[in-house]
């Protein structure tokens, strides 16, 4: 990838619906040369596909946190299928460091949330957890407002 087509995606992820014309004045490319770049970086699998997010994906579940969890010894796919059946856990990730794992969470309320966390610190195998709320979210290039 070059410089123009860091820039388009960046141009992208402010605003995944621009109009190619838009896109190549922003960039000063031709309107041509977007739509190639953007075949060419689709079909490398650079851009992996579009998104839209709705208000709903917003206010479905107002409350959200993420938890840092330290797990014991080898369970940590054994704890990861037990994470994925749960309602609220709208991610998993395994990761390095102090965590072993880190959860997305999304309820309606603080005592719903409440609840999940601590049904989740009562997995087998979950040795200490650290769970922050989520107050506001600002996607990577996006423009506030």
């Amino acid at each position: 990838m070059d410089d123009a087509d860091l820039r388009l995606i960046a141009e992208l992820r402010r605003d995944g619906r621009a109009a190619l014309s838009e896109l190549a004045d922003r960039l000063g490319l031709s309107r041509a040369t977007v739509r190639a770049r953007m075949e060419r970086l689709a079909q490398r699998g650079e851009i992996a596909g579009y998104t839209v997010v709705t208000r709903s994906d917003v206010t479905s579940a107002p409350v959200r946190g993420l938890m840092m969890i330290g797990i014991e010894g080898r369970g940590g796919e054994k704890i990861m299928a037990r994470l994925g059946g749960l309602p609220a856990v709208t991610a998993v990730h395994s990761t390095n460091g102090k965590w072993d794992l880190i959860v997305e969470l999304a309820t309606q309320t603080l005592l719903e949330l409440d609840e999940v966390i601590h049904r989740i610190r009562n997995i087998e195998g979950v040795m200490t957890s650290e769970t922050n709320l989520l107050l506001s979210t600002r996607r990577a290039g996006r423009r506030p407002g």
